[in-house]
């Protein structure tokens, strides 16, 4: 696969994800678990689907494949899928992307610590002055009751972290194992709890039909086209290309059903954007080949 293709690939698949926000305001329901349940049956159908087509492997050959790096990442990935459901229910869907791009801070610091991966000099830089765009998003969290839909998001932020330093230790090709235990992990946790706790998998046509198109193909088919492209771009850039969904995420709501982002979002926001861009752009420029005076 070109280089090209590869990039088309990740923004294509991060423009898919960037939809889930206005998918999660449309429904009706409010029940986390039940969301997940649903959502995540089609997710990890298609991230099967599409783990079989590029392996060139049977579905029993896909399931058998499965080790232990691939349980590890998915019971990361089942956390902050079921964090960012729940971040979306109790905070803006601006404030819940524009935290999530913390996960590769979080995975600079865990792929130091655990896997002696050394950041790069502009890593921590950067990481302060997230901070304080966090600071803002929590601060203007606090003043509308959202403080916790937003603490909610930095954990859904730090186990996608997690989850990518081992797939880095693991040297893959693909995490598409990882990803769909992930999915298939919250079909399970979402039903448990609702037939449990809750009010049993009643859902109706509407929020069915929504949850069902959500996993599939804003979350399934955008998280297989953003790991089938990974394999083929630096790191720091599929960082700044995957910001596409957190750039496009707040504009859907905004634009149809009028749920405008606050100043102090937009501040706090256009902070941490910018100190990813400016780590992906320094590692990037630090990964290219240095010109030999002859």
């Amino acid at each position: 696969m070109t280089r090209n293709r590869a990039m088309l690939l990740i923004v294509t698949g991060a423009s898919f994800m960037s939809f889930v926000g206005l998918l999660m305001r449309l429904l009706e329901t409010t029940d986390g678990m039940l969301i997940l349940f649903y959502r995540s049956i089609t997710l990890a159908g298609m991230v099967g689907l599409v783990a079989c087509l590029r392996r060139r492997q049977s579905p029993v050959a896909f399931l058998c494949s499965f080790d232990r790096t691939d349980m590890m990442m998915g019971a990361a990935l089942a956390i902050a899928f079921t964090s960012y459901v729940y971040a979306m229910l109790m905070t803006s869907v601006a404030s819940t992307l524009l935290l999530l791009t913390l996960s590769p801070f979080f995975a600079a610091v865990l792929g130091w610590v655990w896997i002696g991966e050394k950041p790069h000099r502009m890593t921590w830089p950067a990481m302060a002055a997230a901070l304080v765009g966090v600071a803002l998003m929590i601060g203007d969290g606090l003043a509308y009751g959202r403080t916790a839909g937003n603490i909610v998001a930095l954990v859904s932020s730090l186990t996608f972290a997690i989850m990518l330093v081992l797939a880095r230790r693991s040297g893959k090709s693909d995490v598409l194992g990882g990803t769909f235990l992930g999915g298939a992990g919250c079909v399970l946790l979402g039903a448990f709890a609702s037939l449990s706790f809750g009010n049993g998998l009643g859902i109706s046509a509407h929020d069915l039909m929504l949850t069902l198109f959500m996993g599939a193909f804003t979350i399934g088919i955008g998280i297989a086209l953003v790991t089938w492209g990974t394999g083929y771009v630096p790191a720091a850039e599929v960082s700044l290309l995957v910001l596409t969904e957190s750039v496009l995420g707040p504009i859907w709501p905004w634009i149809i059903l009028g749920q405008a982002m606050t100043l102090t979002e937009i501040g706090g926001g256009v902070i941490v954007l910018g100190a990813v861009a400016a780590l992906a752009l320094a590692s990037r420029e630090a990964g290219k080949p240095r010109a030999v005076k002859g």
